[in-house]
């Protein structure tokens, strides 16, 4: 059988991987083996953090929620269990959103949260 070097195909994907960690710090985008390592290390790191950036975000909506509604006398969990009850279905990116520009918009929520919570405690 013939031997195989793999020159162009070697070349090509050595090539590839030292343009993708063009910008890295000395010989992690200078030599081969370094700049693979560091190019698969930053491929963990960029399908970790595209997750724990929705937290992140999901983390920050439920504050703003919580504080925009203790400024309406409510509690935040309090506030979401009323607008279930109410039969609102506004997730938690829409009412931070709310809460930060509409803080009127808020309020009505946050009335029709506290009456709705109301009614449904009263129910036996």
């Amino acid at each position: 059988m013939a031997r195989v070097k793999r020159g162009t195909k070697r070349r090509a994907r050595r090539k590839k991987y030292l343009k993708r960690t063009k910008g890295f710090f000395l010989t992690k985008s200078k030599l081969y083996q370094s700049a693979q390592e560091a190019a698969n290390r930053a491929d963990r790191y960029a399908y970790r953090d595209r997750r724990n950036k929705k937290r992140q975000y999901r983390r920050l909506w439920i504050q703003r929620i919580g504080a925009a509604a203790r400024l309406n006398g409510l509690a935040y969990g309090q506030l979401i269990h009323g607008l279930k009850a109410a039969g609102v279905t506004l997730d938690r990116k829409i009412l931070a959103d709310i809460a930060v520009k509409d803080a009127a918009g808020f309020a009505q929520l946050a009335e029709k949260a506290k009456a709705a919570a109301g009614a449904a405690a009263r129910k036996p």
